[in-house]
C-alpha cells in the first residue's frame, strides 16, 4: 500500500485497525508531509514495532528520478520519474522571482490528441494514482528544501488531463493543501484542461478556490476542432457557458492559454472572435509562442504576427500576459513533455 494514496482519514482508519492510538495517524502524516520523510527508521517518535510493521505493509511511494535536465539559465528544471511499474513521467520545477512552481502530470500520456502537444503525440498509457501525483509534488519540495527554498505553487499542467483522472487530481490536491500537512496554499494551486465541461461543472461544486486553466487556443469551432479535438464533443458556446458558471460559484477568474502558431491561430479574425468570446467574463489570456514538437510541423509565431495580435486584445481591452517560453532547449516548456521510456530502454 502506498501511503500517499491514503487520505488522513484512511490513514487513521488503517491504524485503527492496528490497534494504534489515535494520535499516531497525526505523527505519521506530519512525517510524510511536513518533514517529508521517505524512510520510516527517520520516525523516531513512531515505536519501532510500528516502523517495522509499516515498512513490511506500505511504502511511501516517492518515484525515482532516472533523469535530469537544467536549462542554461538554471531556472528551469525536468526530471524523468520512474513509477513503480516501470512506466515514466516527465516533471518540471520552475524558479521564478518569488516563486517555485511545480508542473505535475497526471497521466501516462494523454488520450486528448491535441495536435500540437507531445504527450498527446505519445497516446494515453494509464492514469496515475492520486499518491503518484501527491509524489511529484513532494519530490520537488524535499530538492528545493536542500537549497533552503520551499515550493510555493502547483501547476497540473504536466502530461495527461487532469479533468479526464478527476477523482486522483482532486484527491492530491486536498492532500497538497491538508492544513496539518504539506499546507500548500489554495490559491496556488492550478488545475488545467483542454475544455471538459462535465469536469468544470463538477469543479465548480468543489467550494476550492483553486484556478482554472483552459487550453483554448482558438476562438472558432471550425479551428479549435482541428487544434483541440474534444471541442467536437463539448463546442466553445457549451465550454464558455461551464466558465460562466466556474466563475460565478468560485469568484475566480478564468485563465484561457493560447499558444500562438503562426498563420494559424494568430490571426486578426481569431484575435477579433477571442475579444467577443470573453465579453463579461471574469478571465485572463496567457499568451506564449508555441514550443516545437516533432510531431507538429507548425511554427511559432514571429514577433510581427504576436504584435498584431496582442494589440487587437488591447485594443478590446482583454487582459493578458505574453509568456516568454522557458525550457525550450531541455523540452520542458508546454507542451513538449512526454514519456521517454521507450528511448531509455525501460
Amino acid at each position: 500500500m502506498n501511503l500517499y494514496d491514503l487520505s488522513f482519514p484512511a490513514l487513521q482508519e488503517m491504524l485503527a485497525a492496528w490497534g494504534e492510538p489515535s494520535y499516531r495517524a497525526r505523527q505519521l502524516w506530519e512525517w510524510l508531509y511536513v518533514h517529508l520523510a521517505t524512510d520510516f527508521d527517520r520516525m523516531t517518535n513512531l515505536p519501532r514495532a510500528l516502523r517495522e510493521r509499516l515498512a513490511a505493509e506500505t511504502v511511501i511511494g516517492a518515484p525515482a528520478a532516472v533523469d535530469t535536465l537544467v536549462s542554461a539559465d538554471g531556472e528551469t528544471r525536468k526530471d524523468l520519474l520512474r513509477l513503480a511499474d516501470g512506466e515514466t513521467i516527465e516533471v518540471v520545477l520552475m524558479r521564478y522571482e518569488r516563486r517555485r512552481t511545480a508542473c505535475i502530470s497526471t497521466q501516462v500520456g494523454c488520450a486528448m490528441g491535441c495536435a500540437f502537444c507531445a504527450t498527446g503525440q505519445m497516446g494515453f498509457r494509464r492514469n496515475l494514482t492520486s499518491g503518484e501525483i501527491v509524489a511529484q509534488a513532494l519530490h520537488f519540495a524535499r530538492h528545493l528544501r536542500r537549497d533552503g527554498e520551499r515550493l510555493t505553487n502547483v501547476v497540473l499542467m504536466g502530461m495527461g488531463e487532469p479533468l479526464a483522472n478527476y477523482d486522483a487530481s482532486l484527491a492530491a490536491i486536498r492532500r497538497l493543501i491538508h492544513p496539518q500537512g504539506f499546507r500548500l496554499g489554495r490559491r496556488h494551486v492550478t488545475v488545467s484542461t483542454v475544455g471538459l465541461v462535465p469536469g468544470i461543472r463538477r469543479l465548480a461544486e468543489e467550494n476550492l478556490p483553486i484556478t482554472l486553466a483552459v487550453s483554448l487556443h482558438a476562438a472558432t469551432d471550425a479551428l479549435r476542432d482541428r487544434l483541440v479535438p474534444v471541442n467536437r464533443r463539448y463546442g466553445l458556446d457549451e465550454l464558455f457557458a461551464a466558465c460562466q458558471d466556474y466563475v460565478k460559484r468560485t469568484g475566480r477568474r478564468v485563465s484561457f492559454e493560447w499558444a500562438l502558431i503562426a498563420e494559424v491561430n494568430d490571426t486578426a479574425e481569431q484575435a477579433q472572435a477571442l475579444c467577443a468570446r470573453l465579453v463579461g467574463l471574469k478571465a485572463h489570456v496567457n499568451l506564449i509562442p508555441l514550443n516545437p514538437t516533432p510531431g507538429y510541423a507548425g511554427r511559432p509565431s514571429p514577433d510581427e504576427r504576436i504584435a498584431a495580435f496582442t494589440a487587437e486584445l488591447r485594443r478590446c481591452r482583454v487582459p493578458f500576459t505574453l509568456r516568454l517560453r522557458r525550457g525550450g532547449e531541455i523540452r520542458a516548456g508546454c507542451g513538449q513533455l512526454r514519456s521517454r521510456r521507450d528511448e531509455r530502454g525501460g
